[in-house]
Formats: structure tokens, sequence, C-alpha cells
């Protein structure tokens, strides 16, 4: 029997502003506003008719393209009260990618911050199926003539819930995951995907209403949408930030926050900052980690001179969180992403899909309430992703007699070099741990020699000299010299998806040409 009630996204903005009304939800930094749980709410329904007035109805698709700013979560919200299917757009991606991202997810509006009217008016001849443009105006900004104002859509609709009968099988949103060759690949998220997460996510990060939760993660990408749902499912107040890192330092002591998700990088940016003992941050309960390896070396700077509580969790972008690590057990078992999640199962396999012993490295696949109902227009990589009703993660990966879960790399991120298996996050957490390195990635290249050879590209830490030479015979000291890198690659930066995995495709492309 099925239950009478429905787990959906829209439910929780509903509830959060009855439940707590008039208390300040989010602040936007980028405008400099502030909303109340009911205000929030009332301009996500506003929203939700003005669309709805346009003609748009369930099932049709609608992107969206802005930086960290309050209107975001509006449009997250408004689409899933209405069952449009959101399209969010990375704004780091050149015009020529928008336009076809936009046509290929059969985009039919477009919901766009000022800052990019300009590229979008150029790529507009480019998108002959979007019907509607939609620019956000909260600051009186001047519209182009293809759009109307947000503001004014808002202004002449109704602050009523919509009308429109939406379940938990409904499709919510297209999220993107980075490939290795082409577009970013859509996959599917519905509203159970959402709704489901959010209550677990909050419950082992201890996410209350007196928490301040400061948000940096791209709001376009998942995890960043879902620590804003989380801060209106739990009554958090939540502050939304366009990553900027002498002024995240700035709203950390000014405005008391208590928890935010990084990734390791943000933290060594940190670190390396010459401003870091100017500011406070004793109202920092914990910090949260995830997308990349993150070295204990690096742990330990973070908890001297930042936060000493460290939550870290683990899974993809189509999976959602599927191990997740607390506090006190990072303390115990500092390399470790956690173990089991609530509302989801993992599993380390071998190449046959059986289990493999306690402690032996193998796939890392998953199941849960979180994980994707597959690729959009991509039967083939869901079949290659799903299988026995498992979503195999790509992962390496083992378990402790603790079940807790340790990565070893990426299936495709494991190097053979003269015949010796490599592991790339193995070499990466040694680099990180030396005193002048500021980010690295290691990567195969090929070689008539080795096969492939292991090859760090490194960012050295500001006005420090290290040489190739150097870092080589620091690796060497300490680990089994196959594994230890062969060449050395200084890079002013290394390049990452929003989620702050790297792309070492882009890498190994850029460097096999010399």
């Amino acid at each position: 029997m099925k239950a009478t009630g429905t787990l959906t996204v829209g439910n929780i903005l509903k509830v959060a502003a009855a439940r707590y009304g008039n208390r300040e939800a989010v602040f936007c930094t980028l405008t400099g506003r502030h909303f109340s749980f009911k205000q929030v709410n009332e301009r996500v329904n506003r929203l939700a008719h003005g669309l709805l007035s346009f003609g748009f109805k369930k099932g049709d698709k609608c992107a969206f393209l802005a930086y960290n700013r309050e209107e975001m979560i509006e449009t997250y919200f408004a689409l899933a009260k209405t069952g449009i299917v959101g399209i969010p757009l990375n704004y780091r991606m050149e015009p020529a990618e928008i336009v076809d991202l936009a046509t290929f997810c059969e985009a039919e509006s477009l919901i766009f911050d000022p800052a990019f009217a300009e590229k979008i008016a150029g790529m507009k001849k480019d998108l002959p199926k979007i019907k509607r443009y939609i620019m956000m105006d909260a600051m009186g900004e001047k519209l182009p003539d293809f759009a109307v104002g947000y503001e004014k859509l808002l202004e002449e609709s109704s602050a009523d819930e919509p009308d429109v009968e939406i379940v938990e099988e409904d499709l919510q949103y297209f999220n993107l995951t980075s490939g290795t060759t082409g577009l970013p690949k859509a996959y599917l998220l519905t509203q159970y995907n959402t709704a489901a997460a959010a209550g677990y996510m909050g419950f082992v990060f201890d996410v209350t209403e007196k928490d301040v939760i400061l948000t940096v993660f791209p709001i376009f990408g998942r995890v960043g949408f879902a620590w804003s749902t989380l801060g209106l499912y739990t009554g958090a107040r939540n502050i939304l930030h366009q990553f900027n890192p002498v002024q995240m330092l700035e709203l950390i002591e000014k405005e008391k926050v208590t928890i935010s998700n990084w990734v390791p990088t943000i933290a060594s940016i940190v670190l390396a900052m010459p401003e870091i003992d100017k500011f406070s941050y004793k109202s920092l309960r914990g910090l949260v980690f995830a997308a990349a390896p993150f070295p204990p070396s690096l742990q330990q700077k973070v908890k001297e001179k930042i936060c000493p509580n460290i939550y870290e969790f683990y899974g993809l972008q189509e999976t959602g969180l599927l191990t997740q690590i607390r506090p006190a057990d990072k303390v115990r078992k500092p390399d470790s992403v956690g173990t089991f999640h609530f509302g989801a199962d993992v599993r380390v396999v071998d190449q046959n899909g059986k289990d493999v012993p306690t402690g032996e490295v193998g796939e890392i696949i998953g199941r849960g309430v979180a994980v994707t109902a597959g690729y959009f227009k991509n039967e083939e990589k869901s079949a290659e992703a799903f299988r026995g009703g498992w979503f195999y993660t790509g992962d390496l990966g083992k378990f402790d007699e603790d079940n807790f879960l340790y990565l070893s790399g990426r299936k495709k991120d494991m190097l053979i070099s003269g015949g010796q298996n490599v592991f790339s996050a193995e070499v990466e957490n040694l680099i990180m741990s030396n005193e002048k390195v500021l980010d690295c990635t290691v990567i195969g290249l090929p070689d008539e020699k080795w096969g492939e050879l292991v090859t760090a590209v490194v960012v050295k830490k500001p006005n420090t000299d290290l040489t190739e030479n150097e870092l080589i015979e620091f690796c060497r000291a300490k680990m089994a010299h196959f594994k230890a890198p062969k060449k050395v690659i200084f890079a002013d930066t290394i390049p990452r998806t929003p989620t702050g995995k790297v792309t070492k495709f882009v890498l190994v492309e850029q460097y096999s040409k010399k």
C-alpha cells in the first residue's frame, strides 16, 4: 500500500514559512537584502504564478543562470512547486556551451542574473526555442528589450500556493556532471531525491535553527542547492555568498557563522592568506569538507587556525551523500570519508560485482534516496552506471573493520607505470603535506618507457622556492620509488569542476602535447 502523502520539495518551503514565519531565512550578500522564511515562500509562489501565466506548465523546461543570490533559491522552489523542470547553468561555461546545453535539455524559458545580460543577448539568436527571458532586477538594473523584469513579474502575481499536483516521482531538475569529452552530462533528480535527503543531511551535520550557514558553493550545483534547502528545512539562517576569500572571512566574523561547506582547496587558499589572523573564527562550530582528497596534514592546519571540528562526506554529484564522518570520528580516523549514511547503502566490490574482503580495494557502489534516476537522453551512460540496482561510482576504496570507508582514487585515476599500479590519491596526499605546496594533482602522461609517466601538477604557495628535484626527492623519501612522480609541472592554477573535482582530462590533453 502507498501512503496518502507525498514527499515534495515545495512542501519544505511551505512548512518552513509556517513554522519559522518572520525570522530571517536568507541574507543575500550579493544584493545586500534580507528575507524571512515567510517572504521567501511568498516570493516563490509569486514567481510560480508568473511562470504559469506565461503558459508554461508541468513538464516544461526552464534554464537559469546566476551567481549565488536569493533568486536562485526562489527559482528552484518555484519550478518545484509548478512541476517545471529546472536546468541550472554553470556561469563558468562559454556561450557556445550554454547554447548547446540549453538546446540539448529542451529549455523553453531562461531566468538570468543581470551580470550575464550581455552574454545572453549575444547568444539569443542561437536559442530559438526559448520563448521567454526573465531578468533578475532587484537593484533596478535596466532591462534589455528581449526580457521581462523579475520583480515586476512577482509584483503582478499571486502569493497563494500554486494549484499544481506534484508527486515525489516528478522530475525536479537536471544537474550536470563533468565528462571526459564534450558537454557535461545531464542527470535527472526527482522531487523525492531532494526532499528525502534534506532531513538526513541536517541530522548528520547537527544543523538546527540556532545555526548560521555560510553557503559559498555555487548554488547552480547540487551541493550549493542542498545547503540552501537545508537552511529552510531546519530553520537555520543562511548567508549566501559569491566566493571571495577576504569577504568570506569578514562574513564569518561579522555574521557569526557557525557552519560552512568547503572544499580542501578553499582551506588551502585561506591558510595561505596574509589576512588569516586578522579575523575571528570563534563562532564556527564546524566545517564540512567534500569533493576532493583532504590530506591529514591540511586537516591539522585547519583545526589549528580556523575550526577544530571537521565533518566530511563522500558521494558523487549523481549519488548525493553515501558516507559521512563526524568530528570525533575524524580525530580517530583522519584518512576516512566516513561510514554509512542514513538512506544510503554502500558496498566495495570486485570486477564481477562481488564484495571484497575488509581492507581490500575495490570499486565503490551505492544506492539510496538521493541517487539520480538516470541520465537524460543517455541510455548508454545509464546502463553503464546502474547495474543490478546499484550505482557504480568509478571510485576505488576499502572498508576497515569498523565499516569506515577510505578512498583510493578513481578507477581511471589508477596509473600503470612500468607495470606497477599507482593510485593518484596516495601520491597527492603526500605532496599536499609539503609545506611549500598550495594545490596539486597527479596525472599519467603517455611515455614510451613507463607507459604512463607519474606526473605531478603543482601550485606553489606564494613566495616559496620549490624545485622539481626537491619535490621528487621529498616523495621518494616517503614512498616506494615507482609511486613517486617522475615529472613535476608547476602551474598557476589547477582546473576544477564547481564541486572541486580536478578535471584531469584537461591537464592530460594539455601536457601530452608538450
